[in-house]
């Protein structure tokens, strides 16, 4: 046999021994791609988490600040500002000094406190007097009684001085210093240094920290079925990325009547201090049913239209079905499921658009 004979039989050899391999791999590939339907796809499963009450719904607010968490600063008589000791925004303590006020009122006050002082002295003396004489059977006991009357008015008059003086922390040179009535921040500052400072209007608001309130807007469909002593949750996102813990609050009122123009009942609800709470702030709200309905909470990402209405697909041996379900609220990543769905089932969290074009064939 020739070298290029010998050349073509291994050449054939070779060809003919790939196309067996070829042919027995395709086979063999089909039935692992048939036992295993979901090869290729990165499922994350998570399993259904029971929770003690189902969600009415989830609803828009507002965070604010009670009524009695806002305490004005008031000047008791009119002037001008020397000194400014804060800024809007600072903390401050009870008996703080805020600022520092020059009015001509209380210098008035100090001069008719020492003209106060000076007539209860002299009235002192003539009721002690007219009382010695009284007894004596000098003078008729009238007069005695006289004085006596007058000492007392002098005496009222000292005190009401007095309490002037002490109402407006009045100095000898006629300053007063308006102070923190309670420990918070200070929300509002209106005098500047050197303006005028009007005893009608408040210069400072001092805003107490600690308690918070949130007003809802409530849909009709709401309405009826939110009650006073309901509970909430507010999830606020953690600045670090960390999953952050609900704010939980009751329902203190809901309005009686349905606003006209926005269609919407109001509601308040109190909740406690927590970072990322601030007056202003608008939040997403769920509002808890009764303790004795329960449901399961899975990933809000879990849950998918198809057809209109909300499904999980649900793990059945190696592969997952897709099974209707109705979702009660969805808040902080999290959705509740009414119905549909038991505690403790596995569902998948990660590749649904997948699921639900492979079950679409």
């Amino acid at each position: 046999m020739t070298q290029r004979s010998l050349l073509s039989t291994v050449l054939f050899a070779a060809l003919a021994a790939l196309s067996a391999c070829s042919d027995s791999a395709a086979p063999d590939a089909q039935a692992s791609a048939s036992a295993d339907p979901l090869a290729g796809l990165e499922i994350k499963a998570v399993k259904a988490a029971a929770v003690s009450s189902i969600p009415i719904g989830s609803v828009p607010g507002t965070v604010t600040l009670p009524p009695e968490a806002r305490v004005a600063v008031t000047a008791p008589f009119p002037g001008a500002a020397v000194r400014v000791f804060v800024i809007e925004g600072q903390a401050v303590r009870q008996g703080e000094a805020l600022a520092l006020v020059r009015a001509a009122e209380p210098v008035q006050i100090r001069g008719e406190l020492v003209r106060a002082h000076s007539e209860v002295t002299l009235a002192e003396a003539r009721a002690s007097r007219l009382n010695q004489l009284a007894s004596e059977g000098i003078i008729a006991q009238a007069r005695a009684d006289e004085a006596r009357a007058a000492l007392a008015q002098a005496r009222a008059s000292l005190a009401e001085q007095r309490r002037l003086v002490a109402l407006g922390g009045v100095s000898a040179d006629g300053t007063m210093t308006l102070r923190a009535p309670i420990t918070g921040r200070v929300a509002h500052v209106g005098p500047a240094t050197g303006g005028p400072v009007d005893g009608t209007d408040a210069p400072f608001v001092i805003e107490a920290e600690g308690a918070y309130q949130v007003e809802l807007q409530l849909p009709e469909r709401l309405a009826r079925a939110v009650r006073p002593g309901m509970g909430v949750e507010i999830s606020l996102p953690a600045s670090d990325g960390a999953k952050a813990l609900p704010v939980a609050g009751q329902i203190l009122a809901v309005s009686p009547s349905i606003d006209p123009a926005t269609r919407s009942v109001m509601a308040r609800a109190s909740i406690g201090a927590a970072p990322g709470i601030v007056a202003g702030r608008n939040v997403s709200v769920t509002i808890l049913g009764s303790q004795d309905s329960g449901g399961v909470a899975v990933p809000a990402g879990a849950v998918i239209k198809i057809g209109g209405a909300d499904h999980v697909f649900v793990a059945e041996g190696k592969t997952y079905k897709p099974r209707k379900v109705t979702v009660a609220a969805t808040g902080g990543g999290q959705a509740v499921i009414a119905n549909g769905l038991k505690a403790g089932e596995t569902v998948a969290a990660s590749s649904i658009a997948e699921l639900k074009a492979m079950n679409a064939e």
